[in-house]
């Protein structure tokens, strides 16, 4: 069975202690969150989000074009996921939706980054004991 790195084990426990630690702070009103109206505010979020979030895709996509880990930083991919899910949960306390859509979309990428990186490591490791 494959070992997790020493620094997630820790990293976890801690995100669910803070997070126990704030149940009081779960917004109440979610049916706001569901686009009843979209205010000018939103939209300019939308907008802004939309660049901010995709701006990872032409890294992820130039991985997956060469199939190949070289040039990629995946500590800075999950370092920003991390502070994503924050942000997640900032945009559902102040119930703003560009802040959470975007958010969960730029998780989701910066993760799938980081996860293609692990993938073409361990090929080009692989291939590399074979061939020495």
């Amino acid at each position: 069975m494959r070992r997790f790195h020493p620094v997630i084990l820790p990293v976890l426990l801690l995100s669910v202690i803070l997070l126990d630690g704030c149940k009081e702070l779960i917004p109440r009103d979610t049916s706001s969150l569901l686009i009843p109206s979209l205010r000018r505010s939103e939209i300019f979020g939308l907008v802004a989000g939309f660049g901010t979030t995709f701006a990872a895709v032409p890294d992820m996509i130039a991985m997956f074009r060469r199939r190949s880990s070289a040039g990629m930083n995946p500590r800075m991919a999950a370092i920003i996921g991390v502070f994503q899910i924050l942000w997640i949960y900032y945009g559902l306390l102040i119930l703003s939706r560009p802040v959470v859509v975007w958010n969960t979309i730029g998780v989701l990428i910066n993760f799938l980054n980081v996860w293609a990186y692990r993938h073409f490591a361990r090929k080009e490791q692989a291939a590399d004991q074979s061939g020495s």
